[in-house]
């Protein structure tokens, strides 16, 4: 739980019987690769902090079509946020693109820490915060750039992931066929 402790301390300083407070409520889980921490059309109740491993946020449209919302990565946090804040199902599906190495809570159990441990809900906050300016960027990255410059934030963003999934699934993060990459990644 280093990793864990490590990230949340960056955050916010919490005291030995805060972090305490909240580290135990969560537990160690190993999931397989093509795994899922999340389903549409499910309720999602947990948070999980990936100590190693890379899964995919993503859309399934009513076609089957799949459009990747975004990764997570060693080192972060993930969840269906909007199913855990509202208690309605999951719009998105979060899926282990690799072997992952998880820290795993209920999100209930935690929000039942807010009143004795303000720093927490703080915390919290400061994760929800963290995660709407990466959304915000991303949105207007998609809007505003063209395909190759997307991919150099990628590439920036996201170094050697290129090598640990397939390139369907950067394409599909990117907004472009398979076919668009492979020409954006031989233009290098």
């Amino acid at each position: 739980m280093n990793k864990l402790q490590a990230y949340i301390n960056k955050l916010v300083h919490l005291e030995e019987h805060e972090a305490k407070a909240m580290l135990s409520l969560f537990s160690n889980m190993t999931l397989q690769k093509n795994e899922y921490l999340a389903k549409e059309e499910e309720y999602s109740t947990k948070i999980a902090f990936i100590q190693h491993g890379v899964m995919r946020a993503f859309y399934r449209n009513n076609t089957g079509h799949e459009y990747n919302k975004t990764f997570f990565t060693d080192a972060n946090f993930v969840a269906a946020y909007s199913s855990i804040v509202t208690g309605q199902k999951s719009l998105i599906n979060i899926q282990c693109l690799t072997n992952c190495e998880i820290h795993i809570a209920n999100f209930g159990e935690i929000t039942k820490l807010y009143d004795k441990y303000p720093k927490i809900e703080r915390l919290a906050r400061k994760l929800a915060e963290n995660k709407f300016v990466i959304k915000e960027k991303r949105e207007i990255e998609l809007v505003t750039l063209d395909a190759q410059e997307r991919y150099k934030i990628f590439q920036k963003e996201h170094p050697n992931l290129e090598n640990l999934i397939p390139q369907y699934h950067i394409a599909s993060y990117l907004g472009v066929t398979p076919t668009q990459l492979s020409r954006i990644r031989a233009k290098k």
